[in-house]
């Protein structure tokens, strides 16, 4: 698996998804907030499934994207 989730946006998904899943957690917005868990895992894992077919990779590391560490 090539990663294609650069610094910032790994940074960015990773806020957001504990963000969305602590506010799920405490009952504030509801069940949808367990959607959190999306942006955590790309986020965590550097991969988003979505980004190969768009033609996104904001690794930096060229268009067929660098090795995870």
């Amino acid at each position: 698996m090539k990663c294609n989730v650069g610094g910032m946006d790994r940074v960015l998904r990773v806020t957001v998804g504990l963000v969305l899943i602590a506010l799920a957690a405490s009952n504030q917005i509801g069940v949808w907030g367990w959607i959190g868990i999306i942006p955590l895992a790309t986020g965590l894992f550097r991969f988003c499934p979505l980004y190969p077919m768009l033609g996104i990779n904001s690794s930096g590391k060229g268009a067929g994207g660098g090795c995870c560490k």
